[in-house]
């Protein structure tokens, strides 16, 4: 018997200055409850069960952009079969808040969990940071490589009580832009509650000579000796993508020039804090652009009279 709901896997991407966080809360305008909006306006959900027919893979707080994040929707079969991925995608982008792209769709299993990624890559762009000083790639690599690996990361973590603090870091890397560092990239089967972002704080105090090699080491080494080495802020984070087993992350084709921030005696705090805002504007840039590479439409054919 054919069940007479439908389970829809989506991709989507967002700018994460225009929401309260990803996951729905009341009174606050989130990615979550603005697609749920959407999704009532067209009347596509039942309304007494909306929560739970619509959730997200991956969750971000407020400022973290987002390039690739996914989602499940539960449909009435009968309405996914007189949509198309096209009409469908055309439909929610009509109605969704411009910070946000609805960028793929399509049918997967009724037990397809969209929590059980392969893995997930997040970018940071440390250069953004007040005060930051770039060291050598070389150096920067070696330190990047500290994080790698399966470990307790409750020291690199805001973390929720009965939450598994094991995490595997799979790879990290210096994200760079015509051989000046400007990042890093790091690539993770799952992470907790701000652990990129703190990760990226104890790289920057590296990077300004506030934290040793060895207290990095000594924080994973000794999970159950607390430290905390701050919080990195937000608008700097980039959720690049998360990828499934039968949904791989789409390689980035689009090439974007990041502006370096002022150096020297004229660097100073005005001239640095309109870089950043600029700076900013070329992160959401290089989103918009890659989405519109990814969320690509199929083309249609249409007969035409001679």
């Amino acid at each position: 018997m054919v069940a007479s709901t439908v389970r829809l896997f989506f991709r989507l991407g967002y700018l994460g200055d225009a929401f309260h966080g990803s996951q729905i809360q009341p009174d606050v305008r989130t990615v979550q409850g603005e697609l749920i909006r959407v999704f009532r306006s067209l009347k596509w959900l039942d309304p007494d069960n909306e929560g739970h027919l619509l959730v997200l893979s991956s969750r971000t707080d407020a400022g973290v952009h987002v390039r690739i994040n996914g989602g499940i929707v539960t449909l009435e079969r009968e309405l996914w079969g007189a949509l198309t991925p096209k009409k469908m995608i055309r439909a929610i982008d009509d109605r969704l808040d411009d910070n946000i792209a609805f960028l793929t769709v399509e049918e997967v299993s009724d037990d397809w969990n969209p929590r059980m990624a392969a893995f997930r890559v997040y970018r940071y762009r440390l250069e953004g940071m007040e005060f930051w000083k770039a060291p050598e790639i070389e150096q920067f690599n070696a330190w990047l490589q500290l994080f790698v690996g399966t470990y307790d990361a409750r020291n690199f973590a805001r973390l929720e009580e009965g939450k598994n603090p094991m995490r595997t870091i799979l790879n990290a890397q210096p994200w760079t832009d015509n051989g000046r560092l400007i990042g890093f990239e790091i690539t993770g089967e799952a992470f907790l509650w701000n652990q990129v972002r703190r990760t990226a704080n104890a790289l920057f105090r590296l990077a300004i000579g506030e934290l040793s090699e060895q207290d990095i080491v000594e924080a994973i080494e000794q999970p159950l000796t607390p430290v905390d080495f701050g919080v990195a802020p937000p608008e700097w984070l980039v959720l690049w993508g998360v990828s499934w087993e039968e949904f791989p992350l789409p390689i980035s084709t689009h090439l974007t020039s990041l502006s370096p921030p002022p150096t020297g005696r004229s660097a100073e705090r005005t001239r640095r804090s309109r870089w950043q805002k600029a700076a900013q504007h070329e992160v959401k840039t290089m989103l918009y652009n890659e989405w519109a590479t990814i969320g690509t439409l199929p083309l249609s054919y249409h007969n035409s009279r001679e």
